[in-house]
């Protein structure tokens, strides 16, 4: 049985992770008791037939089940709310998307039609009413008991494992029980299950009121497919896709179950234009229909979409140049119209462009307007005193994204490695000006990267301010930030006291922690998302830099400064589609090639243990192994197991970790904090991050939330980088693989680059052809929409 946990693997690959299991144990039987050892063989049998496809999901319902007694009450234990192990499997594969296929505009019906009957559990003591030999009585209801206790005899019952009452419980409140008992489908939102457990666990407990037409179980589908495309990176579905998903899991009326889930609320209907992406829409009369694309959604992706278009619009409407711009700019406007311009706007389209020349007086530096918020009085620096700063810029890019940060709430900065030094060369000069800055990483290497960058160029943009205290306090995590650890914290009304926000590593921002962030900023902030569009999207739901990009929403600012050395000319050139040789005369890219799997795990291990440890000097706890997946003959658990081997063979006396273990702890999804593993005790298993003690409970050691971290996936790694990386490519692993991948894993390395090559030419092939997986959202309509109203009424604004 798989322990990977959901979103686990990078979204993208997580179906097609080579030599993954289907995980189709985790709710299947327990050990049978004697008194129901052969229904529970029986159903065990008939599930794993419907999952090799030997037979489709509606025969399953068919067979007529054999009568079972029910189970006998179990005494009540000692320490109910003991740690339980993970169940669950990998992710199943994804519906797939039947594209911009285009649809009538769906309306809201005016009433939910009629909806089927809502069969419901037998009464307490019922007996069937059907005679004849071949029907059997229908079962005695089970009547739950209270707390957990209850939820592992409904379980039991079921032919679940009990291991599953904690998750369980957790998914579904302190009624856990009884709304297994009433709905057993429920068990789809445990993490892990699917929903070929939970059929067989519904035809257990119902008996012969089972059915694959069951409306609880056509609802149940329904938000289980959502979560998994959420788990895949989409913040919606097509309405087709989700209808042919339906169908194929033997629901009889899909159209019937999308109409009554609307109804309930369960669901959202949304409908998109559909338009060429990143252009403006046509006008059209009034009379004529637009074509669109009718999606559905979970209602919290949707409401962290609506929140984020409505934050980035807010942060843009309600920000005021500097005093002396603001008679050039039309009251209400940006400082620049993107709402109906092909044409990316530019520092150049700006009047800061043309007037950087013009150097505020001296000592004048802010405006004389009194300007206040929950923290005090805010600092209103003049154009002039912009132009000055960015007159001072360590470079010409960098000046340039000063120049647009001086007039626009909102910005964003595209660019490589070598980039990251124009939004420090910014977060520098704002702090000069007396401005709240701040910049945040997607990890604690990112933050130490921009803390170095910030001490290089601190000295020439901030005279007179110490380098090093500054920078450490100027770079921060998104997450440390969020949770006050990190940064200035939050001022009266809770919003975070800055005046300029740059997330870095803005690729990596999925929407609700996106929500969650724009909601945090008060009026009049600044707020800069920089990054590489060419690498991963988020592990989470959503694609909010791209989305952002495309939609022309802001000003732009793309940095011209190129990533230097054999590793930076590759990597750029994967980024416009192109894998060639590079010159290396210091061995900083080598390419390994290899027949199969086990030779790939075997070259893995030499090259970290002893090759570029001899030939370059780089040590081996200097190397990151990366990867397409977790499972496989060649995934990150095959390899972790041959390099403990061979770098630190223990017993793995901690839950299979020893002290001086490589460990990489995924707190929540996306976020994955690396360490060294120091000891263990009663609370859990203790880590060394990069100088921070992190404790992992015992419970998320059981779990999976925590796995040996020599090898990580290019989702794991994504925001961190290393002075060696080793990137493993084994034969299974070609259909995993696109040009956002092979960006993300091969900029990794810092000095030295070993591809392990086992994929052939389908790796050329991705890079060349297959750009990312699509993910499917919303946010680049929304933010559209938003400008267009701005346009309509500049006086909204």
């Amino acid at each position: 049985m798989s322990t990977d946990r959901a979103g686990d693997n990078p979204p993208e690959q997580e179906a097609a992770a080579p030599g993954g299991e289907a995980g189709r144990e985790a709710g299947g039987a327990p050990a049978p008791r004697s008194d129901s050892a052969a229904s529970l063989a029986s159903l065990a049998a008939a599930v794993r037939a419907v999952e090799s496809g030997e037979r489709s999901a509606a025969s399953f319902f068919a067979e007529t089940p054999r009568a079972a007694k029910a189970p006998a009450a179990r005494p009540a234990r000692d320490g109910a709310a003991g740690a339980a192990p993970d169940p669950a499997p990998q992710q199943a594969p994804q519906p797939a998307s039947a594209g911009p296929a285009r649809e009538e505009a769906a309306q809201r019906p005016a009433g939910p039609p009629p909806a089927p009957a809502r069969p419901s559990a037998p009464e307490p003591g019922a007996q069937g009413a059907t005679a004849g030999p071949t029907v059997p009585a229908a079962r005695p209801a089970l009547v739950p008991a209270p707390g957990i206790e209850g939820v592992r005899r409904v379980l039991a019952a079921g032919g679940a494992p009990e291991a599953l009452a904690e998750r369980a419980a957790e998914a579904l409140g302190q009624q856990a029980a009884e709304a297994l008992t009433e709905d057993p489908w429920q068990l789809l939102t445990v993490p892990g299950v699917r929903p070929e457990q939970a059929d067989g666990f519904a035809r257990a407990l119902l008996g012969p009121a089972c059915g694959p037409g069951d409306e609880r179980r056509a609802q149940a589908l329904i938000g289980w497919l959502l979560e998994q495309a959420a788990v895949a990176g989409h913040s919606a579905l097509e309405a087709s896709a989700l209808r042919a998903a339906l169908a194929q899991r033997a629901v009889p009326e899909p159209d019937e179950a999308l109409q009554s889930a609307i109804a309930d609320g369960a669901v959202l209907v949304f409908q998109d234009a559909l338009d060429t992406p990143g252009r403006p829409r046509a006008a059209t009369d009034d009379d004529e229909e637009q074509p669109v694309r009718v999606l559905l959604g979970l209602d919290r992706l949707a409401m962290a979409e609506e929140s984020v278009a409505d934050g980035l619009a807010r942060l843009l409407n309600t920000f005021e140049p500097p005093a002396d711009e603001r008679s050039r700019i039309a009251p209400g406007t940006a400082p620049d119209d993107t709402g109906a311009d092909d044409t990316a706007p530019t520092p150049q389209d700006t009047p800061a462009a043309d007037d950087t020349e013009a150097a505020a007086p001296e000592g004048d530096t802010t405006d004389a307007t009194d300007d206040t918020d929950a923290s005090g009085p805010r600092v209103r620096p003049s154009a002039g005193a912009w132009a000055a700063v960015a007159t001072a810029a360590p470079s010409g890019c960098a000046a340039e994204l000063i120049q647009t940060v001086a007039l626009s709430g909102l910005v964003t900065h595209t660019g490589g490695e070598a980039a990251r030094a124009e939004p420090a060369a910014l977060i520098a000069a704002a702090r000069a000006l007396g401005l709240r800055a701040y910049g945040a990483a997607h990890t604690a290497d990112g933050r130490r990267r921009l803390a170095a960058h910030l001490a290089e160029v601190a000295p020439d943009a901030a005279p007179g301010e110490p380098a090093g205290p500054a920078a450490a306090e100027a770079a921060v995590t998104v997450s440390g930030l969020l949770s006050g650890a990190e940064g200035p914290g939050r001022d009266a009304d809770g919003a975070l006291a800055l005046d300029l926000l740059v997330v870095l590593d803005a690729p990596q921002l999925d929407l609700e922690t996106a929500a969650l962030l724009v909601e945090s900023l008060t009026d009049g902030t600044r707020l800069v998302l920089s990054g590489d569009p060419g690498v991963l999207w988020s592990a989470g739901p959503g694609r909010l830099f791209q989305d952002v990009l495309q939609s022309r929403f802001c000003p732009q600012v793309a940095s011209r400064t190129p990533d230097f050395g054999p590793i930076g000319e590759l990597v750029s050139g994967i980024s416009v589609g192109e894998l060639t040789e590079v010159d290396a005369p210091g061995k900083e890219v080598v390419t390994v090639p290899v027949r199969d799997a086990a030779e790939a795990v075997h070259r893995t291990v030499q090259l970290v243990a002893d090759s570029v440890p001899r030939a370059l000097g780089i040590p081996a706890e200097q190397t990151q192994v990366i990867t397409v997946g977790h499972g496989g003959a060649a995934g990150t658990r095959a390899l972790n197991a041959a390099l403990k081997e061979r770098l630190n063979a223990g017993p793995g006396r901690f839950g299979g970790f020893d002290p001086g273990d490589r460990a990489a702890y995924s707190p929540a999804l996306g976020r994955t904090l690396l360490g060294t593993v120091t000891g263990a005790d009663a609370d859990g298993l203790h880590l060394d991050c990069a100088g921070t003690a992190v404790v992992v409970p015992r419970e998320q050691v059981d779990s999976g939330a925590v796995r040996h971290g020599w090898a990580l996936t290019a989702h794991q790694a994504a925001g961190s980088r290393w002075p060696a990386a080793v990137v493993v490519l084994p034969g299974d692993a070609a259909g995993g693989l696109t040009r956002a991948w092979v960006h993300t894993a091969f900029g990794r390395a810092e000095r030295h680059l070993s591809v392990v090559q086992g994929v052939g030419q389908a790796l050329s092939r991705a890079v060349a052809e297959l750009p990312a997986k699509e993910r499917t959202t919303r946010l680049r309509t929304l933010l559209r929409l938003q400008a267009e109203e701005q346009s309509a009424d500049p006086a909204a604004g």
